[in-house]
């Protein structure tokens, strides 16, 4: 049996897992055990769609018998099946971490009965975006992923939670409608949606209708992946979820947004047209989003300004278009969403912990919690670009790439990269000097939690412990095992690179996904196949 025919499982076991727990909202541990089950044995399936696209290359599944350019078809390459992946054992470490913060607590910020199903069907809808084949099954996968989002990133129902989805619903329908009529007019162009029909079809279209659409894509597109200056809404919205729910949008939701642009960019409008004003977002949303984070105390909102600063080195990567730029992009995407994910856990564990999530209140954590040290220290370095860790080998092949193509442009990425890497540094170390290692005392407002000291009593008659301070194994456990996944993406870097190498030549040359979906003896262009890239 070709293994890429169980592709859509991906899709159907998040959203059976979902009705499921539905059904057992009652039963909150068999709703857990559920949840948690379902969704492992997804990830099982990717990994053996990674093992099918790595051996056999790419592969494509019609839906219901209906033959493309028609039907709907999802389509298993390197990059799609690599971001399955990816996306999954963070998905899963995270609802683990939720798991265990609700079992501890059960208070307002842990995750309530119906945060099982909405999860699941999050998964579901990321799965879908990263397995399309046409722009109006993306559309669908990206309405599914950002609908489940409203409701999480509004758990609790508290103010400020309330007043942040306003702006994230607002900001997510503006683009889902952008994308919408892109899509009408796409079809109106070309009479198909379906992307390997597209990229052949596109090419006779007139120079300025082409222009039109490809900027209407990459806008919407752009916003979701919060590009500057499209991403004014995220640091505003971020940080007030839940500890859980932020580190899986963090993590997962704008790398929905960059895996959109990379297909448009290599499938649909392939060669340089719009690659100068690429580079200028890439560099702008670098060093403003770092800048952004040097000027914040809070550890939520520095993170949700470094997320958006280090997707304009994906941006750069996709913008060279050359197999070097594009496959250093690909490995760190993968690089950023498990390390960026691991850091938003980590925070919930240091306000869990401190009391707080802002450096002002934060110190001597390094004494109370070395384990909690290490857990922030080794992601923390690995987003800052430290050698040898996945960070500094993504950049490297990012820089390495931009001296290789050799334009002006590209020097000025390469020099943004560099200072944008060093302001990171610089940001990751200030939270650790004021949160880990000067003493509690010293911070401007410290915590009485802090200063209650390893024991969380405090000093005085009458003094309670404090069960903010305790972690539990489980949360621990779970961001314990996505550093380790960091880590791995440095001891497999060889590998991992190796698959993106192969990932970015079959997206460049289009060949292998256009015939896997319209079928083997498809006549490609000259131009489709390679182009000099």
């Amino acid at each position: 049996m070709n293994i890429a025919s169980l592709a859509p499982l991906a899709v159907v076991l998040p959203i059976l897992g979902a009705a499921l727990t539905f059904l057992l909202i009652r039963h909150s541990r068999a709703q857990r055990a559920v949840s948690i089950g379902l969704l492992s044995l997804t990830l099982a399936l990717e990994c053996l769609l990674l093992a099918s696209a790595w051996n056999s290359g790419t592969a494509a599944v019609t839906i219901g018998g209906w033959l493309p350019p028609w039907g709907i078809v999802m389509v298993v390459d390197q990059f799609s099946s690599l971001m399955l992946v990816v996306s999954s054992a963070v998905s899963l470490a995270v609802l683990v971490y939720a798991t265990g913060q609700g079992m501890a607590d059960g208070d307002e910020d842990a995750p309530v009965s119906i945060f099982h199903p909405t999860y699941l069907i999050l998964v579901a809808g990321v799965s879908n975006a990263f397995l399309s084949g046409d722009l109006f099954n993306l559309y669908v996968g990206f309405e599914i992923l950002l609908t489940a989002s409203y409701v999480l990133m509004t758990l609790g129902g508290t103010g400020p939670r309330i007043r942040a989805g306003v702006t994230y619903v607002v900001v997510s329908v503006v683009s889902s409608v952008l994308f919408l009529i892109a899509i009408a007019m796409v079809y109106g162009a070309t009479g198909t949606v379906n992307m390997a029909d597209l990229a052949l079809k596109l090419g006779d279209l007139d120079q300025g209708t082409k222009t039109l659409l490809h900027v209407m894509l990459l806008v919407a597109f752009g916003i979701k992946a919060a590009v500057f200056p499209l991403s004014f809404w995220l640091p505003d919205s971020y940080p007030t979820a839940p500890a859980p729910v932020t580190a899986v949008f963090a993590g997962l939701l704008t790398k929905v947004g960059v895996y959109a642009m990379v297909r448009t960019e290599t499938l649909l409008f392939p060669g340089d047209t719009l690659n100068t004003p690429l580079m200028v977002v890439a560099l702008l949303t670098m060093v403003v989003g770092i800048l952004g984070a040097l000027a914040q105390s809070d550890i939520k909102r520095l993170l949700s300004f470094t997320l958006v600063s280090h997707i304009g080195y994906m941006v750069f990567g996709l913008a060279m278009s050359s197999v070097a730029g594009l496959a250093a992009a690909v490995f760190y995407v993968a690089h950023h969403i498990t390390i960026q994910t691991s850091l938003f856990l980590v925070t919930g564990l240091i306000e869990r912990r401190g009391g707080s999530s802002s450096v002002d209140r934060l110190g001597g954590l390094a004494k109370l919690s070395p384990l909690l040290a290490l857990l922030f220290f080794i992601p923390g370095m690995n987003l800052a670009g430290i050698p040898p860790f996945s960070g500094f080998l993504g950049k490297v092949g990012l820089l390495q790439a931009g001296i290789e193509l050799g334009t002006p442009l590209a020097y000025a990425l390469v020099i943004g990269g560099v200072l944008t890497s060093l302001l990171t540094l610089l940001a990751i170390a200030r939270v650790w000097n004021r949160a880990f290692w000067r003493k509690p005392e010293d911070a401007e407002h410290p915590d009485p939690v802090l200063l209650a000291g390893p024991s969380g009593r405090a000093a005085g008659p009458g003094a309670k412990l404090n069960m903010v301070t305790l972690l539990p194994r489980t949360m621990v456990g779970s961001t314990l095992g996505l550093v380790v996944l960091g880590v791995a993406l440095t001891v497999f870097a060889g590998p991992l690179f190796g698959l993106s190498d192969q990932a970015a030549r079959d997206m460049l040359d289009r060949a292998p996904y256009i015939q896997s979906v319209l079928g083997g003896n498809t006549a490609v262009p000259a131009t489709v196949t390679g182009g000099g890239r």
